[in-house]
């Protein structure tokens, strides 16, 4: 029998120990909703013809008697994201679905899903983190009709899976199940893409190739192919046992994606309590759960974002997490994966190199994940149970939907490796503290000669002015950016990727290079060194605030040190915190979101207001 990792066992135990009065509220608020139960049986005949006015004739005859499980979907479908348009008709296969199964289901309402994608570097992107908040807000009033015995939860990108995780733990007595759509088929290499975007931000290549680039890039129904927090969630969901095994990557329009949302949604209905093996998701989201997901994370050199998700997911479950639970767990999980921008290949030859299967299964031997977690596969898949059912693959034999073992080795070792040979011993995932405060850093794709930076400041307060430096050729010298006014309370702490180009670009020249920021960046950050989520923000007062042109400053990732040489903040006056960019927050909605940037928490406690 494996024996859990030392580090793993006391990181987690400390979690439980420090969330054991808000869990055991939780748990009591999960309970008195599962002894309520579904509202069917006590509405009136009004309240049930609303209800079910629209379902044919034998789903509506279920739904009024009560007989037999009612499915709600929850569905983040639009046309905007590449990612969720293969959901337009999922609703229509999950019913047909549930309904052979002798169930229902009914879609209970959509959430917001804005593609960070088409925002990014522009206004709307300021809204981006708290629409977060607003799909579980949305969520849960979609779940507030309470006539339902389960979910099914249609989501993928960004802040999609997170909003709808939070809505999921809320409503805990009730089973969930997140369906996923798969990544695109594979396009422009990447290695191509990325030198095309080089050379643009140097201005070597008309803006039309960057088009015919980015457009042969992201050109089809499906999850964009970079490991970015889209992905990152997919991950996640298989670690923290959310997924049917092997479901995040198989491509859209295949008889195998079509074949597994269909035994989803039988299996969404088999654990209602109405079914043979009830599962709450509050039984799933335990610690250990969230444990696994940080494991994975560190694993698979994830998305940053994922930082400040897991937070706000884990309140919503009672479950209290910490930065430096982060940094512990990552000193001791080894990266398995290099996946772009980590690396140069997509996260379709990730699949095809052996996957999430076989990352799985790496860490299972060596003791860094709890095997025997809650998950929506337990007695649905044969003998396997918890997190062991996640190291086999799903096929079609005949049209038949079975499940074998995953491979032993990888297939490909340029972007998965084994734990015998990892890219890295630690993973990609580094905390920094010191006189500027704390902040993250990703630092799985950042050569082993640039993790530390020490070089003087030069400061910005908007994105729009770090690319004009650069086109004026300020940053022809080592420099470290400082890009503050990015924080939740500012500006609803936009993602700032864009700037990756620009600031690979100069590194690229022989320059040492690094990025200071309150914002955050995603899974894009790249071979850059960016010490991100700086905290206090500057909105806040944070030392950030005072930094000015020429002050040295120190980004050192292997001692995780965040230092500024000089403690202007018992010297100067103080900075007016009201000088960031577009404070007046018009247009695009901004305005609409006030109430959410004047109470948002911390980046180390979520960014969020829930």
């Amino acid at each position: 029998m494996t024996v859990l990792n030392e580090t793993i066992a006391r990181v987690t135990e400390r979690i439980v120990d420090r969330s054991r009065d808000s869990r055991r509220l939780y748990r009591d608020h999960v309970r008195q909703a599962r002894e309520t139960g579904p509202e069917r049986a006590h509405l009136s005949c009004g309240n049930i013809a609303h209800a079910f006015a629209t379902s044919p004739g034998t789903d509506k005859a279920k739904q009024a008697a009560g007989t037999s499980g009612n499915l709600a979907i929850i569905t983040a479908y639009n046309d905007m994201l590449s990612a969720h348009k293969p959901y337009e008709n999922y609703p229509e296969v999950i019913r047909a679905e549930v309904r052979k199964a002798g169930g229902t289901a009914q879609v209970a309402g959509g959430v917001p899903a804005m593609c960070d994608g088409v925002t990014q570097g522009r206004p709307g992107m300021e809204l981006s983190l708290f629409s977060r908040d607003v799909i579980a807000l949305a969520a849960s009033v979609a779940l507030s009709h309470n006539v339902f015995d389960g979910a099914v939860y249609l989501g993928i990108c960004d802040k999609i899976v997170p909003g709808l995780l939070i809505a999921a733990a809320t409503f805990g007595h009730l089973p969930a199940v997140f369906i996923p759509a798969g990544p695109m088929p594979s396009g422009l290499p990447n290695e191509r893409k990325a030198k095309i975007r080089e050379a643009f931000a140097s201005g070597d290549v008309e803006r039309s190739v960057l088009l015919r680039a980015e457009m042969a890039s992201y050109h089809a129904p499906g999850t964009c192919t970079f490991y970015g927090t889209a992905n990152t969630n997919q991950m996640l969901m298989e670690f923290m046992g959310l997924h049917l095994p092997g479901a995040s990557f198989p491509n859209p329009g295949t008889p195998i994606r079509q074949t597994l949302t269909e035994a989803a949604a039988r299996r969404a209905l088999a654990i209602t309590e109405r079914g043979p093996a009830y599962t709450p998701v509050a039984d799933i989201l335990d610690e250990r759960t969230f444990v696994n997901g940080i494991v994975g994370l560190n694993a698979t050199g994830g998305s940053t974002n994922l930082l400040l998700h897991l937070v706000a997911v884990a309140r919503a479950a009672g479950i209290a997490l910490r930065m430096e639970d982060f940094a512990e767990i990552s000193s001791v999980t080894p990266l398995l994966a290099r996946i772009y921008p980590n690396g140069l290949l997509d996260v379709n030859h990730f699949h095809a190199a052996g996957g999430l299967g076989f990352v799985i299964g790496e860490l299972l031997d060596s003791g860094h994940l709890h095997p025997d977690t809650t998950t929506v596969a337990d007695s649905g898949f044969g003998s396997e149970r918890g997190l062991h059912a996640y190291t086999r693959e799903p096929v079609l034999r005949e049209g038949e939907l079975m499940w074998r073992n995953g491979p032993s080795a990888s297939l490909n070792t340029d972007v998965l490796r084994g734990i015998s040979d990892p890219f890295m011993n630690s993973g990609g995932l580094k905390c920094l503290s010191g006189t500027l405060g704390s902040a993250v850093m990703k630092v799985s794709a950042v050569p082993e000669d640039r993790l530390a930076v020490t070089a003087p400041a030069r400061v910005f307060d908007s994105q729009e002015g770090v690319k004009r430096a650069f086109k004026a050729g300020e940053f022809d010298r080592d420099v470290v950016v400082v890009l503050r006014h990015q924080g939740p309370k500012s500006n609803g702490m936009p993602e700032l990727h864009g700037l990756t180009p620009i600031l690979a670009s100069v590194q690229a020249r022989g320059h040492r290079v690094a990025l200071v920021t309150d914002g955050r960046m995603s899974g894009a950050s790249g071979k850059v060194p960016a010490a991100i989520h700086v905290t206090p923000e500057a909105m806040d007062g944070g030392p950030i605030a005072f930094i000015r042109d020429g002050d040295s400053l120190c980004i050192d990732a292997r001692s995780g040190r965040l230092d500024h040489s000089h403690e202007r903040a018992h010297t100067d006056p103080s900075p007016d915190l009201s000088a960031g960019p577009n404070l007046d927050h018009h247009g695009t909605g901004r305005n609409l979101f006030s109430l959410f940037r004047q109470h948002a928490r911390s980046a180390h406690e979520g960014a969020g207001i829930l």
